[in-house]
């Protein structure tokens, strides 16, 4: 099987290695390094292409990306194989800007990750990406000639999160900003889940933990060099976290993580989803259903500007694609072994993507773009729906109940009942059984993967209906309702929503794993974890009172997805996931990163049949 790498690790590689000369853009662009001055004096690194026709009669609008992963090629002579988010918009008439943020390659300034949001600046040193990003604009629009007054902004993941805190710039000539996967929350998304640390992101930290010295062009830190392809093994030998510090020593990213484990001040003044109010600019958030890295982000974001700001333009994509990968077309759609269809990617860039900027940057800029308020696609039919509102006001909530018997039922069970299972540390639950993919720069395919595997465990108890006689579509939010007990005093809940398919389910041509059986595929829908020590608060961590029956309630993101005729609706439960998250020990210790080997334990998991997930029918 081919190596599949993440969106972070494409732009990664872009970044140190040498970009293909376009004859295009070569062609039709002119290219310009500038440095342009932020209020407290530091430079930011920036290039600047524009189309050779602009004139003061021919103006074009700005498009711009901030990010932390370079804008190589550097050189003005030196051009890369495509600008903007797409060709089909780099060929529809815009400046693009690519800028290297603060701290970062060939930029002045300190590095830090989530740059913490200033709400009220009260002097020239108060500066955060909002501000960066208003002085930005106002340098463009003052003075590349050609352009029209109005600015877009846009990028994935990281360069996502710019996007989004660009926002709050407030400058008067943003009129776009399209945050795709972006980071809203550090300890929801990306390196934490409902703060359970991500350990399949371990071997990324020196990207994000070293800082450079000078500005520069090439990579100033250097990776791990593991003499292992098995992630799983690789990791569970390390031991505990506490043991990678002879890596990770003085990795500034690494520390402050260890010794933050609780949502405290650190993380929140990270968190972008306080500080939206009015905003001014359109926004399209967009997202994968099958992102593995960001699936938080978009979804959060959307729901807090509709909150805060229910007048202002905002809207969402959510397509069948992993981290990033609407950005680039690949023919036939698939996610691990899941095919969605052809050129939908292309579908998007031409019909939603660059609608979206044309109308806001080169038309009249009003709310009548064309597009509806939520394009998402439902990963069971496999097609596009639109709705005018997310989730659909017309979803009805139901409850399906964790049966003692197996059974996944929407009625209470008449008679208490209960199943248990041990769980090991020592021994976890693997998220994968494509172990290629355990030592790459983040998780890719386990989003969507048949999870046979983990169910015929006796650590993972198994929920289903019986076969469905009609399709039924989860359109909207799931929340998890656990009812649990254990002989521990701590332990991680993992809830997996499944699509069990028919035993006479053909394989798709395009599977890229040829020894997988799509007959009896049990496809990974959603998924999420819940430390249980968070259970009442992220900020004050609670040890649980050994087989006390406890609640432990959390939301897993939000799915559109028909579980067809025929098939079966399945909920997985279990305690490890490895090594995607973090083992949790399961002996309450008030910091998890700094464990001892002694504290990690076995401990009986039980689960009580009035337990239920509530979702959400479109009817």
């Amino acid at each position: 099987m081919k190596k599949v790498y993440s969106l972070f690790a494409l732009l990664l590689m872009c970044s140190i290695n040498a970009f293909a000369q376009s004859d295009y853009v070569k062609e039709h662009f002119t290219k310009k390094d500038v440095y342009i001055t932020m209020r407290d004096g530091k430079k930011l690194f920036t290039s600047i292409y524009t189309p050779k026709d602009a004139s003061a009669k021919n103006k074009y609008p700005i498009l711009m990306q901030r990010t932390c992963y370079s804008v190589a090629p550097y050189g003005e002579d030196k051009y890369p194989a495509r600008l903007g988010p797409s060709e089909i918009t780099m060929k529809e008439g815009y400046i693009f800007v690519y800028q290297d943020v603060r701290g970062r390659w060939k930029s002045e300034g300190t590095w830090t990750n989530m740059t913490p949001v200033i709400d009220n600046k009260k002097s020239k040193t108060d500066v955060d990406e909002g501000s960066d990003t208003y002085d930005t604009i106002d340098w463009l629009v003052k003075n590349v000639a050609g352009n029209n007054g109005k600015v877009g902004q846009y990028g994935i993941s990281y360069p996502g999160f710019y996007t989004a805190a660009g926002i709050l710039s407030n400058h008067p000539a943003l009129k776009a900003s399209s945050p795709q996967a972006p980071i809203s929350d550090f300890f929801f998304d990306d390196f934490h889940h409902n703060g359970a640390f991500i350990e399949g992101y371990f071997f990324t930290f020196p990207v994000f933990g070293v800082q450079k010295t000078d500005t520069t062009s090439k990579p100033w830190y250097t990776m791990l060099k593991p003499n292992s392809k098995d992630g799983y093994q690789y990791l569970l030998d390390m031991g505990p976290l506490k043991n990678a510090d002879k890596f990770y020593h003085d990795n500034f990213f690494w520390q402050e993580t260890i010794n933050h484990p609780n949502y405290d001040e650190f993380w929140q003044k990270r968190g972008l989803l306080k500080h939206f109010g009015k905003v001014k600019p359109a926004v399209m958030l967009v997202g994968g259903w099958f992102d593995a890295e960001d699936l938080t982000g978009p979804l959060a974001i959307y729901k807090t500007i509709n909150k805060t700001d229910p007048n202002a333009y905002n809207t969402i994509v959510m397509g069948p694609f992993g981290h990033g990968r609407w950005s680039r077309e690949t023919g036939h759609t698939m996610h691990s072994n899941v095919y969605f269809g052809d050129s939908i990617a292309t579908f998007y860039q031409k019909n939603i993507e660059a609608k979206f900027f044309n109308h806001f940057l080169k038309g009249n800029g009003d709310k009548n773009s064309g597009l509806p308020n939520a394009y998402m696609y439902n990963t069971g039919k496999k097609e596009w729906a639109t709705f005018d509102k997310w989730p659909a006001p017309n979803a009805v909530h139901q409850k399906m109940y964790l049966g003692a018997d197996g059974k996944l039922a929407d009625a209470q069970p008449g008679t208490a009942g209960s199943v248990s299972f041990v769980s090991d540390p020592l021994k976890p639950v693997p998220y994968t059984e494509d172990n290629t993919t355990t030592m790459g720069f983040t998780p890719h395919n386990y989003m969507s993967e048949d999870q046979r595997f983990a169910g015929r465990r006796t650590d993972v108890l198994v929920y289903q209906t019986d076969v469905l006689n009609d399709d039924v579509t989860l359109g909207g939010e799931i929340m998890a309702h656990l009812k649990i007990a254990t002989t521990g005093t701590d332990a991680d809940f993992i809830v997996k929503l499944i699509d069990v398919y028919p035993a006479d389910e053909p394989n798709n041509p395009y599977m890229p794993n040829k020894n997988i059986i799509l007959s009896n595929y049990w496809q990974m829908v959603r998924s999420e974890v819940m430390p249980a020590r968070f259970r009442n608060s992220f900020e004050k961590p609670e040890a649980l009172v050994a087989n006390q029956k406890t609640d432990v309630n959390f939301r897993l993101q939000d799915v559109l997805h028909t579980f067809k005729k025929g098939h079966r609706i399945m909920i997985q439960v279990q305690s490890t996931w490895f090594p995607i998250i973090a083992r949790n020990p399961q002996k309450f210790v008030e910091n998890p990163y700094k464990a001892d080997e002694s504290d990690y334990i076995k401990a009986t998991e039980t689960v009580y049949n009035d337990s239920f997930i509530d979702v959400q029918v479109l009817k």
